[in-house]
């Protein structure tokens, strides 16, 4: 018995890794406009605790995916996030909510774990064009029911070159 779950927790092992070795490979064949995390402190993110990232776009001719970085312990209490994203470029604000699912029916994450921390790398906007070069800002915010919410340990946010 001892045997079958050690096999188990390898094979558990081997997957995650395999799957953090493909989103690695993925991530860095993309050209980063920027890649950031912020650590939540004391894992508790509130309401107020916006995260920012500045960063420049020098050709907009060229596409750009943007993603939400997003990483939790095990215990953290929910199966999704919601988020509210406030896209600046210095004369007007858009924002957007987004709703991503973090966890199968049964429970089980869907990010990448490495011990109690969970993973997720997810889609913001794919092949967006920018409305101009210069300074941009994306300000991302919790919007769930709880405040603050428990077992957020980093949050940040990814802007690369689409292929």
């Amino acid at each position: 018995m001892a045997q079958k779950i050690n096999l188990l927790l390898n094979k558990k092992l081997i997957i995650s890794i395999g799957f953090l070795l493909m989103v690695t490979l993925f991530m860095g064949c993309m050209a980063s406009v920027i890649d950031s995390n912020v650590e939540i402190a004391d894992r508790r993110w509130t309401y107020r605790n916006h995260i920012s990232t500045t960063f420049e776009i020098k050709d907009n001719t060229k596409a750009y995916n943007i993603y939400f970085k997003f990483r939790h312990t095990a215990d953290y209490k929910y199966a999704n996030i919601f988020i509210l994203a406030h896209f600046k470029d210095g004369k007007k604000v858009i924002t957007r909510r987004y709703q991503y699912k973090l966890a199968k029916n049964d429970g089980e994450w869907l990010g990448s774990g490495s011990g109690n921390v969970f993973s997720y790398t997810l889609p913001m906007l794919t092949n967006y064009h920018f409305p101009g070069n210069g300074k941009f800002e994306i300000e991302i915010e919790q919007n769930m029911r709880d405040n603050p919410l428990l077992e957020v340990s980093d949050v940040g946010l990814f802007v690369g070159l689409a292929q």
